[in-house]
């Protein structure tokens, strides 16, 4: 669950496979982004829901055990905007989280009994987490050109609660550091009365605390690229829309993602 609390681009969608070695496939998801409320407010928001799916297969006394966990979360934070320079300013922001994990077990052979195997028998397990973030965000805007750099450092403690509490209970101390950066630029071509952009993407996660080495990796990379639409002209909701492709890469993983983010 300490993966998929805040909005990162290299744990927006992840999956995890390898056949050869009889690994359990992990599938995660993530939707999320944030918003300064207005460009004379200091206040800003951010929200992220997320979804993963594991499949581990057990091997009892009893027989083959194959489960699947699935969890569910949801995290808001309010932070507020401290200008260190004209482009620059340094965001603290307050986080909290709630999650659920659901178990299903299948036993093949003798059926599979025990204490140990309660949470699995349709079992929950129900999460609050508290913390924060800390951002500094560089943003310089021209006509000609448009760069974003974010650095952050989140920290948030997870606790169980209430659920199949008999059964299992834990925490999860859930930090990372993560550096984002983004440069936009015209293509020379226009499309809806502005111009279409080139993106071009770089962003690096290092997953600390109770998270680091979890999944087999203590870091995440992603090179992304893509094109972006405006949309302003026309007085929609939606003042941009960019299409993402994206090569993520760490210790004994790999992939690619299609991602598609939009402007209010």
């Amino acid at each position: 669950m300490g993966y998929m609390l805040t909005p990162d681009v290299t744990t927006g969608s992840l999956g995890i496979a390898n056949d050869a070695t009889g690994n359990p496939d992990l599938r995660l998801s993530t939707l999320g982004g944030g918003f300064t409320v207005h460009r004379e407010s200091p206040l800003y928001l951010e929200g992220t829901l997320g979804y993963a799916r594991y499949d581990p297969t057990f091997t009892t006394a009893g027989g083959q055990v194959a489960t699947q966990w699935v969890a569910y979360s949801a995290t808001g934070g309010v932070g507020w905007n401290f200008p260190l320079a004209k482009e620059l300013v340094l965001r603290p922001i307050f986080n909290v989280s709630f999650g659920r994990v659901e178990s299903e077990v299948w036993a093949s052979g003798q059926t599979a009994s025990g204490e140990e195997l309660d949470f699995l028998r349709n079992g929950r397990l129900d999460a609050y987490g508290v913390g924060g973030s800390l951002v500094l965000d560089y943003q310089r805007y021209r006509r000609e050109s448009a760069i974003d750099l974010e650095l952050r450092y989140t920290n948030i403690y997870l606790q169980s609660f209430g659920g199949s509490s008999t059964a299992v209970k834990g925490s999860a101390d859930s930090q990372s550091a993560s550096l984002w950066t983004r440069w936009r630029a015209p293509t020379g071509m226009s499309m809806l009365e502005r111009p279409l952009r080139y993106v071009l993407e770089f962003a690096h996660t290092a997953f600390l605390g109770d998270l680091g080495g979890v999944l087999g990796f203590n870091d995440l990379s992603s090179f992304g690229t893509g094109l972006e639409l405006d949309s302003s002209a026309y007085g929609t909701p939606v003042t941009r829309a960019r299409l993402m492709a994206r090569y993520l890469v760490g210790a004994n993983v790999s992939g690619w993602q299609l991602g598609l983010a939009v402007d209010f």
